[in-house]
């Protein structure tokens, strides 16, 4: 069983996981290769001069992994409650089970739909639908949280990084039954 399934690779489900695994949670990230960051040329992503799109979805998958998260290039077609955390479906009808699922799938809310998670319209131009989410990234489904531009923030890469590792450190301490920070240390 996973701690953390994170569903979608781009800005904010990298993020997310690697937050997550780097605090020790069993973390598995679902990658589809569908991210709007693919088209992307990004200049106003701090601590980058410019970076092509996919070269940053690349470099965020390998910081994940780096940190122990394992990413499954497959699409994810259903999500089930069971009586503790959740079973995911693959299209190819491989089965995961989870504590936690956390929603990164930019603006595609089909499989969030379909799990029973309530949609509201979206705030940034031409996303129609977002997921409704708490100030924390829950859904309405207990155990579902949703991160990035699914979420209702902004596209901006930095922007929805930024809110995929806020969900994470969320995720993380209801996990650990307390406020979880992630302090690195320069070694001199």
């Amino acid at each position: 069983m996973y701690d953390v399934a994170i569903i979608g690779a781009g800005p904010a489900g990298a993020s997310a996981a690697l937050f997550s695994a780097k605090a020790g949670k069993k973390t598995i990230i679902f990658e589809n290769d569908k991210s709007m960051t693919n088209r992307a040329w990004v200049e106003n992503h701090y601590g980058v001069n410019g970076i092509e799109g996919p070269a940053l979805l690349e470099l965020g998958k390998k910081q994940a992994v780096k940190q122990g998260a394992e990413v499954v290039n497959r699409t994810v077609v259903n999500i089930d409650k069971e009586s503790e955390g959740f079973t995911i479906t693959t299209e190819e009808n491989q089965q995961f089970q989870t504590k936690y699922v956390l929603l990164a799938t930019g603006a595609i809310t089909d499989l969030a739909s379909k799990a029973g998670v309530n949609l509201v319209a979206g705030t940034e131009p031409r996303i129609k639908t977002i997921v409704e989410v708490d100030a924390d990234g829950k859904t309405n489904i207990d155990g579902i949280w949703a991160a990035g531009t699914i979420a209702g923030v902004s596209v901006h890469t930095i922007i929805t990084a930024g809110h995929g590792a806020s969900v994470a450190i969320n995720i993380i301490s209801e996990l650990n039954g307390e406020r979880y920070v992630d302090h690195d240390v320069l070694k001199l």
